[in-house]
């Protein structure tokens, strides 16, 4: 029998007895609620990866425009990368921008279960 990638890891985290890991996702407008829903989560005794910080705030790493631009781009490989290896994806926040939903896209292309902080923002986002 043949696995896939995505079958073979689901099969590891069995085998390894990991908890359910759960990926934030949203606007990193809402990165104080994201702070939030990691903790409750993680109470709920699930593995939580999230964003780690938001670019629109001042910073030197990404204070060139060119560096910023080429570190977006890693940083969307590399939540994307979370979401693969996520059992589900919980959306942060009242508002679903571009990027938000084509990881929510993404997430229901893989077959991951997608939960919403404001169930309102769904609509198929």
């Amino acid at each position: 029998m043949t696995e896939n990638p995505e079958e073979k890891l689901a099969y590891s985290k069995k085998q390894l007895n990991l908890p359910r890991i759960v990926v934030i996702c949203g606007s990193t407008r809402f990165m104080i609620e994201m702070a939030e829903a990691d903790l409750r989560e993680t109470k709920a005794g699930k593995i939580v990866v999230k964003p780690g910080f938001d670019m629109k705030a001042p910073h030197e790493l990404w204070s060139d425009p060119v560096e910023a631009e080429a570190l977006k781009v890693r940083l969307g490989d590399l939540h994307r990368a979370k979401i693969r290896l996520a059992d589900e994806v919980l959306v942060v926040g009242d508002y679903i921008g571009d990027s938000t939903r084509a990881e929510i896209t993404y997430a229901r292309s893989l077959g991951k279960p997608v939960r919403f902080t404001h169930a309102e923002v769904d609509r198929d986002a």
